[in-house]
């Protein structure tokens, strides 16, 4: 499955779903609007990895919205996802595009540098932040910037995500700095309303995509 552009990416986390479970927050982010989808869990063992993700799995291919898992290579072939995203830590890039064949590679860059290198080991998208100020990843580094996503998009020629601290009121930034693809946990994960801060945020990017470049 190819990566939607102009889309809204949403990660899991259950450390922020106010006791929700993956399933629960993915079917209402989806209902919202999402177009990526990602299973992240730090804490969940490779069977329930496994399990959850055959479950999502199920559920993303009938709403034809991508899936993607995070870290973990060998779960997502295991449940047949859309992708997997790397980070820094995680199995090299190179490794996992040939095992992962046609299927999707994204990577967590924190510079053009970085960018330039993940896509000449063979990475399909790279994903660049934080952009602003965030508390969900407290390993996640540096602020970025918006000039950052620009800097990025000059750099490559594959698609560019933002994350890190984005909202509903900032997310124009974003946008308007040309990234592809808004990536956020809290921001839809932690909501009363799933569903609801989705499609605010879902709307706002259909908005404003003739910003993209």
């Amino acid at each position: 499955m190819r990566f939607p552009l102009r889309s809204l990416y949403v990660l899991t986390d259950p450390n922020l779903s106010r006791g929700r479970s993956h399933v629960e927050v993915i079917r209402e982010a989806i209902a919202g609007g999402a177009e990526i989808v990602q299973l992240r869990d730090k804490s969940a063992s490779t069977r329930e990895l496994v399990q959850i993700g055959e479950t999502l799995r199920r559920i993303t291919h009938e709403a034809e919205v991508v899936f993607i898992v995070n870290d973990r290579v060998d779960v997502a072939l295991a449940v047949e996802a859309d992708g997997v995203h790397l980070g820094a830590e995680d199995m090299p890039i190179g490794h996992a595009r040939r095992l992962m064949g046609r299927r999707i590679v994204g990577a967590s860059v924190d510079n053009e540098e970085e960018a330039i290198r993940a896509v000449e080991e063979g990475a399909d998208y790279v994903a660049i932040g934080p952009i602003f100020p965030t508390t969900t990843k407290p390993d996640a580094g540096p602020v970025a910037g918006v000039d950052m996503i620009r800097r990025v998009k000059e750099a490559v020629d594959v698609p560019v995500v933002a994350i890190g601290g984005i909202n509903s009121l900032n997310v124009r930034q974003v946008i308007e700095a040309g990234a592809d693809s808004i990536a956020v946990i809290s921001a839809v994960v932690s909501a009363l309303d799933v569903r609801r801060a989705a499609k605010v945020l879902t709307e706002i990017i259909k908005t404003h995509r003739s910003y993209y470049r």
